[in-house]
């Protein structure tokens, strides 16, 4: 898309942003350029109060053509198939085609993370809602365009969410309601940088198998210009759980935020690995940059170490090239509690798979008042319990059904989605929290390149 265009939104957003909102009782979807799988995973499922007709703006090209294949997988898989009917927009002035047509009333979009937030203000701007798969933002100009948006939004009623899926991980959902009962984790310890109070760590990988066939990358995803480096891109959803899960239902102001230390560092891929992702046979020359020795090199990788009204909190991610066979992405948490520790464990011990532990400190009622919160959560998790390992530890024990796995996390995120819109608002915290989590990464994107 031409930048030179945007003169041109600028006029065609203010026009429609002008005209009065269209009473729907159904969310129209308008995809965006969807340059990421998560565009299409959001359309896996059917919903009652979603129009079946989707609009897709973008060009021409194979990252359109994979998430249309994908649409049309998922109408035509044997057991419960969609119905979306998809309408095509293509063109390089797709987003000002978008602005000016403007068939429906939630923008998703899911792609380039260094274009998102001019496409999330455009959209504001014309009066649409705005779904968006994370990161909003990706740099400290993108934030201070991120509170413009939120400014706009809120002068026009509109919604602006971003797409958190860890949220509805089973074993985070509980390690976050047991943390919410004082009788077994008591309160939260301030903690410190070497022990923080509240840990979280995410291993990703770059060959991977999504919808059960393996995920083509396109090259600029492995472009931190275009993509964001590591410490702004997944890291978000591990900021995001930290203040979710620490500080439930409270707003958290920038102010209340301060950041320790923070870094970055490189994953490298051989020549054959990188085809293997992406399946072209040579670096694009946008990626030269990176490319040292024949091998490429991306800052998809950080830890920021900071506190949240003064809870020492830390976030890492990693990324490494493959899984080892039968093992996935995995994630690592820890709260520490005056009465007892909440330590989420994905390795060889467990299988590879999310395993929710309770470490008690020193409390002989403590089983029975574990079994007691365990009793009281079963309309939200039916089926769980404790199983004792030792006499001061627990594996809470997880009925199968409760693990639906992270390509169904995007149906519950949308549900969730769609109740804020049946409301026409957010809930009180959504959007200072918002800000604040997107102020966490920028801020240590900053102080790592200071370094």
């Amino acid at each position: 898309m031409n930048t030179k265009n945007f003169y041109w939104i600028a006029i065609a957003a203010f026009i429609a942003g002008c005209a009065p909102k269209e009473e729907n009782s159904k969310v129209k979807l308008m995809t965006l350029d969807p340059g990421h799988f998560h565009a299409a995973l959001i359309q896996k499922t059917s919903y009652k109060y979603i129009d079946t007709t989707v609009d897709v703006y973008a060009p021409e090209g194979p990252e359109v053509k994979d998430f249309l294949n994908k649409i049309e997988g998922y109408n035509r898989r044997a057991e419960n198939p969609t119905n979306w009917k998809v309408k095509t927009h293509f063109s390089e002035d797709y987003l000002e085609k978008m602005i000016i047509e403007k068939p429906g009333n939630v923008m998703v979009v899911s792609g380039k993370n260094s274009k998102k937030i001019d496409y999330i203000l455009a959209a504001v701007n014309a009066g649409l809602n705005v779904y968006a798969d994370k990161p909003l933002v990706v740099d400290q100009e993108g934030f201070k365009k991120l509170e413009k948006v939120f400014e706009i939004a809120k002068k026009k009623n509109l919604l602006v969410y971003d797409i958190m899926t860890e949220r509805f991980e089973v074993t985070t959902g509980i390690q976050k309601a047991l943390s919410m009962k004082p009788e077994v984790f008591g309160m939260l310890l301030d903690g410190t940088p070497s022990e923080p109070s509240i840990s979280k760590e995410s291993i990703h990988h770059l060959s991977k198998i999504v919808s059960g066939k393996p995920l083509v990358r396109p090259a600029w995803f492995l472009d931190t210009n275009q993509q964001g480096e590591g410490i702004v891109d997944v890291t978000t959803h591990l900021v995001d759980l930290v203040q979710w899960e620490a500080f439930p239902n409270q707003i958290i102001d920038r102010s209340d935020v301060e950041i320790i230390s923070a870094k970055r560092w490189t994953t490298t891929l051989a020549p054959d690995q990188f085809k293997n992702i992406t399946g072209l046979d040579s670096y694009p020359e946008y990626l030269q940059k990176d490319v040292k020795s024949d091998t490429l090199n991306i800052y998809c990788n950080g830890e920021i170490n900071y506190t949240i009204k003064g809870k020492h909190a830390k976030v890492s991610v990693i990324w490494n090239y493959k899984a080892p066979e039968g093992t996935g992405d995995t994630h690592q948490s820890t709260m520490r509690g005056t009465k007892s520790d909440l330590i989420i464990k994905q390795g060889e011990a467990e299988n590879f798979k999310p395993t929710l532990y309770v470490s008690a400190k020193q409390d002989e009622n403590f089983e029975s008042n574990l079994n007691k919160a365990l009793q009281s959560l079963q309309g939200d998790y039916p089926g769980i319990e404790a199983d004792k390992i030792s006499d001061s530890q627990w594996k809470i024990v997880i009925p199968k059904v409760l693990k639906i796995g992270h390509e169904a996390h995007f149906s519950q995120v949308t549900n969730n989605f769609l109740k804020y819109y049946k409301k026409g608002k957010l809930l009180e915290w959504e959007v200072p929290n918002m800000i604040s989590k997107y102020y966490t990464t920028t801020q240590a994107y900053k102080k790592a390149m200071e370094k």
